[in-house]
């Protein structure tokens, strides 16, 4: 596998950034599928999300990320969905974020503090290979963080249409099978448990 480190701006991955919620998410001008069809939903809870902003507005180091090249040109995010979420919702104006004591929202931050943000070098790493190559390169880069459950690493394997409207009706906040079997089944639906 070809492996390239290269130095993106949050500016250039909140470019284009829409979240249609369930249905997908992407940034980068288009060109950047934030949740793949094997990636999970969004995961994070309130304070690891602040943090990470916290982490961009000090100017402190973020983990790396992996994006995957696709054959139309695009690229996939393979490990970064939930801080790259987390920074374009901030900057969108989905939720504040305390600093020194006080709520601040991005567009409460002053014009050189805005522009901190969106000037943050991110350290991405462009990968390009087979598709076995890439799933066992998301299974290594997956060890930490946010472990991946069982289920959420085959749904990682085993990509598709059947999965795609599988985790349509089954792992979804608002999925039917969520509201029919709630009372009977223990586990987050988000998660695939």
């Amino acid at each position: 596998m070809k492996i390239e480190l290269k130095q993106i701006t949050v500016r250039e991955v909140v470019n284009g950034y829409i979240d249609n919620a369930e249905a997908g998410v992407v940034g980068y001008g288009g060109k950047l599928d934030i949740r793949p069809a094997y990636q999970r939903e969004f995961v994070y809870k309130d304070e690891q999300r602040n943090e990470v902003v916290r982490t961009i507005r000090k100017g402190f180091p973020l983990n790396v990320m992996y994006w995957v090249a696709r054959d139309d040109g695009g690229y996939e995010v393979m490990d970064g969905q939930q801080r790259t979420i987390s920074f374009c919702q901030y900057i969108k104006g989905d939720f504040s974020v305390e600093f020194d004591g006080n709520p601040y929202a991005f567009h409460n931050l002053t014009g050189e503090e805005q522009e901190q943000i969106l000037n943050y070098p991110l350290q991405i790493y462009f990968c390009d290979g087979t598709d076995k190559e890439k799933l066992d390169w998301f299974k290594i880069i997956n060890i930490a963080g946010e472990k991946l459950t069982a289920q959420e690493l085959r749904n990682a394997i085993y990509t598709g249409p059947w999965l795609s409207d599988a985790k349509l009706k089954f792992s979804k906040s608002n999925a039917p099978a969520k509201g029919l079997a709630e009372k009977y089944v223990v586990g987050s639906p988000i998660r695939q448990d």
